[in-house]
């Protein structure tokens, strides 16, 4: 993205990036993504929420992408480093974003009754959820990877840089779209679900053994009733998810002459600070607390 390379201290070494990048600022971004790793995996072992993995696999991409591009800002020209922290960075949204869908779909298995989970509740049906969007998620994962490669394997000295910067964005592109026209779909469906879930309250209270006023007993297993948090929860990251995708379709399509290539503040604030809570919110809310299924697959009993 930022390959119209610009010297760097003379000779001919170049620097990958069009502006200087700030060590400073790298370092915080690294510290509390690494916290939020530290955490996250804490709690999904805790928990032993194991298809959480996803989410602890997103953030362990982030705080590596951080770490090296701590280390890529006292290298400017190493285009390895530059790579790694560009394809972290770029990939790790996409995994959170298959997150929310699993734990969307879990919610739905949780509350609703069996015979009320139709098309009209949330115009997927909820066994459908996690393999219909996941599967866009996979494909818009792939493209974004295949761009973020092509753009950083361009050398300034390519007679063809600029074509294969074209081909990297385009592809690039049409990742972020898909993810987007995906993502905002399932964002529409599931802030429309906090009004449509209301009904079920009733049902849920009939369908639990209550064990105080905090908790119920599904399975032999106590979880926190308050559920909706969870809910709210993953509709305030998918709202962060797609500002962050919208910028990063800006930045893809502006190319590497644009404003957003050229300010390091776009990424920290649009990106960086977009992306966080979508980490920190689960480690208070974290789905092990409200959902009784958190393995792979769902039991024949609740499907």
């Amino acid at each position: 993205m930022t390959l119209e390379m610009r010297a760097n201290t003379g000779g001919d070494d170049v620097s990958y990036y069009r502006y200087n990048p700030s060590l400073a600022v790298a370092i915080v971004a690294a510290v509390l993504y690494g916290i939020a790793f530290i955490l996250t995996f804490i709690q999904w072992f805790r928990f032993k929420s194991w298809v959480w993995v996803v989410m602890v696999t997103a953030s362990a991409m982030e705080a590596v992408g951080y770490i090296a591009r701590c280390v890529s800002t006292q290298n400017v020209t190493d285009k390895s480093i530059y790579a790694l922290q560009f394809s972290l960075i770029i990939l790790a949204p996409v995994l959170m974003a298959a997150c929310c869908y699993i734990i969307f779909s879990r919610i739905l298995f949780l509350i609703v009754p069996r015979e009320e989970r139709t098309f009209k509740l949330c115009w997927v049906p909820p066994r459908f959820i996690t393999p219909i969007f996941v599967g866009f998620d996979v494909i818009a994962l792939l493209l974004q990877l295949g761009g973020a490669v092509i753009i950083t394997s361009v050398s300034p000295d390519d007679n063809n840089a600029a074509d294969k910067l074209n081909r990297g964005k385009h592809i690039a592109q049409a990742g972020v779209i898909i993810q987007l026209a995906a993502f905002g779909l399932f964002s529409i469906a599931a802030v429309r679900f906090n009004f449509t879930s209301k009904r079920f309250s009733k049902t849920i209270h009939d369908r639990y053994e209550s064990f105080g006023e905090k908790e119920y007993v599904i399975d032999g297993v106590l979880k926190n009733k308050h559920w909706p948090a969870l809910l709210r929860a993953v509709n305030i990251t998918t709202i962060l998810i797609l500002v962050r995708s919208i910028y990063r379709l800006v930045e893809f399509t502006e190319g590497r002459t644009g404003y957003i290539n050229n300010h390091e503040w776009a990424m920290y604030v649009f990106d960086t600070l977009a992306i966080y809570p979508c980490v920190a919110l689960f480690i208070y809310w974290h789905p092990g607390k409200y959902l009784p299924y958190l393995g792979f697959r769902l039991p024949k009993h609740v499907r």
